[in-house]
């Protein structure tokens, strides 16, 4: 489909939808050049003093990407910003540097050509694996060492600010330091021919709104500076020099998605019930208390999940319990009567915590992160057990542990909780002494030993974007795998059918708060196995609430006991999508199925 021809000179460039949107305008071909390096030796008296123009370099790289990390922070939320500790991480691998020292010393190179040299084969290395997920590591490398190598020569750092008028922006790649400083009046889309739906371009522009396409192949070969063109980021198309038909129709559909989600804010106050009468409740994931706007103007019952790992990561210290207790208590206050679900942090994976040293894991998804770190580093857990705890008596809250495995890990970290209360008591702070606690069930151990679980906690949250990966051994960010990643997997099914049967016997409520929740095909088979709560993302859930109010649940129970007897993901899918389509046409439309 790449540069195919089509009546008037219209090309079209088929890629992956990154991040929603339609927009026309002028291409801006952004090409980042790379710093020219040449051979140059040094006498023995110029060793030391390269070796010390190499570590200011590193210094001054680092407090460049820490500056733009804090502004991406600041106006995209910490969760966003977390994509540069990878790069942070690059500036101390000690076999980098260590080469690049021993190279300027043992064979008299400068600075410059020696940190090339090195970083380059390290690039070259994994750029010829096959994985996808490191050839994107090898793109992180690639960034930071261009970083460095400017602060050598005293090139400056190329970025995106000499954009004169609106346009779409065309790149080969585009790093986080090159979309974490984009002016969103100048810049209206962008596209790349690389990358994938999970890669750091993508959830740069999802968090920015900007319209975005990645994975296009050879459209800059074959697009001039200036040509028009349309970027759709709902079906993952650069159209230049769209036709007259193309942009007709393409008016008409924005028209009808405008008015779709009209109709759609119009049930902000309406509840959250089936067309038969059973609720259902819809709740937001956050990260920050400045969520708290789109969870109200959105309609939500609630928050199923408050991320609280923005507090502690991107910054040079640990925030302290006053801080932690402001925020979460902020949340509550805003949100009271609603509950605010406050999960204790999930650091490690894909979540680096800049303020405390922890070393590189080979796996890190499957190491020490989360309630594993919390029950090492206690003076940490602590802290945070006991800002929630204050918080609770602001408003409704409920606190909930990430990534437990078993039940030994849920009684110490009660225990933890227990003696922060007690703490909290003797010191005469007010604290809600029947706080409802709760565990996520996002390990396949953990699904499949609920039922002891469920004696020790108030509620359980399914995380389906973890059960799904480590119960399928998909990495989701690998390109080559990816069509693996089904949620719909009998083996899924059979696990989330088991953990709501046994919370209905123990009486305790079963949510979803993962990516599931927001997938408006799957909702009619999630009611139908029994899930009462549903939590995603705040812009998401006026389309989500039309679709409940649209879904019959004696009808979507009959769909889900027959998909728990098929055997093909797709056929299980392409049945409750089919429900979903005759629940609400018009959310289906809207989502592009």
């Amino acid at each position: 489909m790449a540069g195919e021809n089509t009546t008037g000179g219209e090309r079209r460039y088929a890629g992956i939808a990154a991040a929603p949107g339609v927009v026309t305008g002028g291409v801006w071909i952004y090409g980042r050049s790379e710093v020219a390096i040449s051979a140059r030796e040094i006498s023995p008296e110029q060793v030391e003093p390269e070796v010390a123009r190499l570590e200011e370099a590193l210094i001054t790289a680092r407090q460049q990407l820490m500056e733009i990390q804090k502004k991406v922070s600041r106006d995209m939320g910490d969760g966003n910003a977390a994509v540069f500790d990878a790069h942070l991480l690059v500036l101390d691998d000690p076999s980098l540097i260590e080469e690049t020292v021993r190279r300027i010393r043992d064979e008299r190179h400068s600075a410059e050509f020696a940190f090339d040299a090195v970083a380059s084969q390290f690039v070259k290395s994994l750029a010829e694996l096959q994985d996808e997920y490191m050839r994107e590591r090898a793109a992180d490398i690639q960034d930071v060492a261009q970083r460095v190598l400017r602060c050598l020569t005293g090139h400056s750092v190329a970025d995106l600010k000499t954009i004169g008028e609106p346009s779409i922006v065309l790149a080969y790649d585009l790093a986080p330091a090159d979309t974490a400083c984009i002016d969103k009046t100048k810049v209206i889309g962008f596209c790349t021919e690389i990358g994938s739906k999970t890669s750091h371009t993508a959830i740069m522009a999802r968090a920015l709104g900007i319209p975005a396409v990645v994975g296009l192949r050879d459209a800059i070969e074959q697009t001039q500076e200036g040509d028009f063109a349309l970027l759709d980021g709902y079906g993952g198309f650069l159209i230049v020099n769209p036709s007259e038909q193309t942009l007709f129709e393409y008016g008409q559909l924005e028209q009808r998605r405008h008015s779709i989600e009209a109709s759609f804010a119009r049930l902000r106050d309406e509840p959250s019930v089936t067309a038969d009468g059973h609720r259902v409740a819809l709740e937001a994931n956050i990260e920050m208390p400045e969520d708290v706007a789109s969870v109200l103007a959105n309609g939500a019952d609630g928050v199923g999940l408050f991320r609280t790992e923005y507090l502690f990561i991107n910054r040079d210290d640990l925030p302290s319990e006053e801080e932690q207790y402001a925020a979460y208590a902020e949340v509550a206050r805003r949100l009271a009567p609603r509950p605010v679900v406050i999960r204790t942090f999930d650091l490690g994976g894909d979540k680096f915590l800049s303020a405390l040293q922890v070393a590189k894991e080979m796996n890190p998804f499957l190491g020490w992160r989360a309630i594993r770190f919390c029950l090492e580093r206690r003076d940490v857990f602590r802290a945070q057990l006991r800002a929630i705890a204050r918080a609770s008596a602001d408003g409704n809250v409920r606190l909930m542990y990430p990534m437990i495995s078993g039940v030994e890990e849920l009684r110490q970290a009660n225990l933890e909780l227990a003696a922060a209360q007690a703490e909290l008591a003797a010191e005469g702070l007010a604290f809600n002494t029947e706080m409802t606690v709760g565990a996520m069930i996002e390990v396949p151990s953990a699904a499949m030993t609920a039922d002891i679980l469920a004696r020790e906690c108030g509620f359980f949250s399914v995380g389906t974007n973890d059960l799904i990966q480590y119960s399928l051994a998909v990495d989701r960010v690998n390109e080559r795998i990816a069509h693996l990643y089904q949620p719909t997997h009998p083996a899924i099914l059979r696990l989330l059918q088991g953990v709501v049967r046994v919370a209905e016997e123990r009486g305790i409520p079963t949510a979803v708060c993962g990516e599931m929740a927001g997938d408006a095909a799957l909702i009619p088979l999630l009611i139908g196995l029994g899930i009462r709560e549903l939590s995603a993302s705040p812009p998401m859930l006026p389309s989500l609430k039309r679709l409940i109010r649209g879904v019959n649940r004696d009808a979507a129970r009959e769909m889900a006991a027959r998909a728990l007897e098929m055997t093909d993901a797709a056929e299980i899918r392409a049945m409750s999508a089919a429900m979903a389509t005759a629940a609400a046409p018009e959310v289906m439309e809207l989502a592009g199925a």
